[in-house]
């Protein structure tokens, strides 16, 4: 499977690399090609060389040649192509604290609402249209500072915002889930 992921044959489903202007120190796209294939010949001991080398420290004493592979063509790919861009970095670097501190990451998975977009609710006969701003919403012309605002303010009780407008799911109560489990 490997060995089929770094060939160049039309059927190639290893993610191609896009044509454009090598970046200063990186290699170009004909010797990338021509480096994977390289790496899917190579023996254990010729992959952790590599592997030193692309990342300048030793590779775990104990792993396997085809996650060594596939670190030393990640690492070769990143060179020429460009690597996780900072905010993706900083999203799994506290994706990886929740799940250490939490040990789940059901929160973390929260939905991030883009500015611009518009959350439609139904409630009791009558369509409301929330629009998603950079520091807040606006509903009717009025804004405000947090979904659970606006949805209050709709219908003239507490409510989570977030639920109020389907964007948490809704929670079974402890009866039920001990009954589902069961």
């Amino acid at each position: 499977m490997l060995d089929d992921q770094v060939s160049t044959n039309q059927d190639d489903r290893c993610v191609s690399i896009a044509p454009r202007e090598a970046a200063p120190g990186s290699v170009p796209e004909m010797e990338i090609k021509a480096s994977l294939q390289a790496l899917a010949r190579m023996n254990r001991s010729g992959l952790r060389t590599e592997w030193r080398r692309l990342y300048r420290s030793n590779p775990p004493p104990r792993i396997s040649r085809d996650l060594l592979l596939l670190a030393v063509a990640w690492k070769l790919q990143e060179k020429t192509c460009g690597g996780l861009t900072a905010a993706t970095k900083n999203r799994i670097g506290r994706l990886a604290k929740t799940l250490e501190e939490e040990g789940d990451l059901g929160r973390s998975c929260a939905v991030r609402l883009k500015p611009g977009a518009q959350l439609i609710r139904q409630w009791r006969g009558e369509t409301h249209t929330v629009e998603v701003l950079e520091d807040g919403f606006e509903w009717r012309g009025a804004r405000h500072r947090s979904l659970s605002s606006v949805a209050r303010t709709i219908t003239g009780t507490r409510w989570s915002g977030p639920r109020f407008f389907g964007l948490k799911p809704k929670t079974m109560p402890a009866e039920q889930k001990e009954v589902g489990n069961a």
